[in-house]
């Protein structure tokens, strides 16, 4: 790497591991896929709208204290305190904006884990392109080869994380039939997001053994929660799924067979995978379609159950018509 590609190099470094986060979090969320437009529009969200938001209210409110106090000052307050608040609200607003105009996208916990993921990978991205680029101009290729090491790969999920229990607060907000829940959650969530997020710049600014360890344990101690509180919300869609569907084969909207492959991601992939290694791609489309709608019917029964709202009843009988349509699953099912 040279002065001349340096650039190059460093959009590299900081979209492709974007891009395996990206696919990973996309393909955890297999019973019921969001809209790939709003997921685009959260990640655009995060890399455009909130970075640049981000970069002015920080660079304005700083200012101050470089006037006023030391560098070294004015650089702990920067990073510890206004960084932290800054970043977190012009990411969570995408996260809010959702609430009030797709609030119907929300309907589980995993739904805001995974919007905000989302917007924080974005912002991620962009991010770390602006310090890779700076970095090499002051440090060249072996601290850019440092940075991008722990940036990318050891803090590569940081931003995905904050955003993300922002978002679970959200979407636990958006569930919730109690008021009390619905206006602390989403701030509780705000909250956790920026004190997480100072912890880290504040044990980075640092700069000892420790203080590394420290950011360390609260960053991946934050993933490994964020992964337990992601699994445990896939164990309860597949209950509800089950829970929720079981009267439609009574109905004759769905077979038992079948039950048992829209509640199990593992016969759901081993199902459609047969169908495109036999080369049936119209069956492979129409079935993941099937098995879309079939998760729809589930969560919009656990809404109208939940809220008893009239608007859900409306939308239960057209996904019913709209699966009725599609027919049975090709070859039935192999459970």
């Amino acid at each position: 790497m040279t002065a001349d590609n340096y650039l190059l190099y460093s959009v590299i470094a900081a979209v492709l591991p974007v891009l395996l986060y990206v696919g990973l979090i996309y393909w955890v969320d297999y019973y019921e896929k969001e809209p790939t437009w709003l997921l685009s529009a959260a990640f655009l969200w995060g890399a455009v709208p909130a970075a640049l938001l981000a970069l002015l209210f920080n660079t304005v409110l700083s200012l101050p204290f470089y006037y006023l106090f030391s560098e070294r000052s004015a650089e702990l307050v920067a990073g510890g305190a206004i960084a932290p608040v800054v970043e977190e609200v012009t990411k969570g607003l995408a996260l809010f904006l959702i609430l009030i105009i797709r609030r119907n996208e929300l309907d589980s916990p995993l739904d805001g884990v995974i919007y905000g993921a989302m917007v924080g990978m974005g912002f991620a991205m962009v991010e770390n392109i602006l310090y890779y680029t700076a970095y090499f101009s002051e440090s060249g290729a072996s601290g850019w080869n440092e940075l991008v090491f722990i940036r990318g790969v050891i803090f590569g999920l940081n931003h995905a994380l904050y955003t993300a229990l922002t978002g679970l607060g959200i979407a636990l907000a958006r569930m919730s039939r109690s008021w009390l829940v619905r206006l602390t959650a989403p701030l509780l969530g705000l909250a956790a997001a920026m004190t997480l997020h100072a912890i880290h710049n504040l044990s980075m600014f640092n700069g000892t053994t420790i203080a590394f360890f420290t950011g360390l344990t609260f960053g991946w101690g934050g993933v490994a929660m964020t992964v337990l509180i992601m699994a445990l919300a896939l164990y309860q869609e597949r209950l509800w799924m089950r829970r929720y569907l079981a009267e439609e084969v009574d109905l004759g909207t769905l077979t038992a067979d079948e039950l048992k492959i829209v509640s199990s991601a593992v016969l759901r992939g081993r199902h459609r995978f047969r169908l495109l290694v036999t080369g049936n791609v119209g069956e492979f489309r129409r079935t993941g379609t099937r098995l879309r709608n079939l998760s729809e019917l589930a969560y919009r029964k656990r809404r109208y159950a939940h809220f008893n709202d009239v608007s859900s009843l409306t939308t239960i009988a057209d996904l019913r018509q709209a699966i009725a349509e599609l027919g049975r699953f090709d070859g039935g099912a192999e459970v």
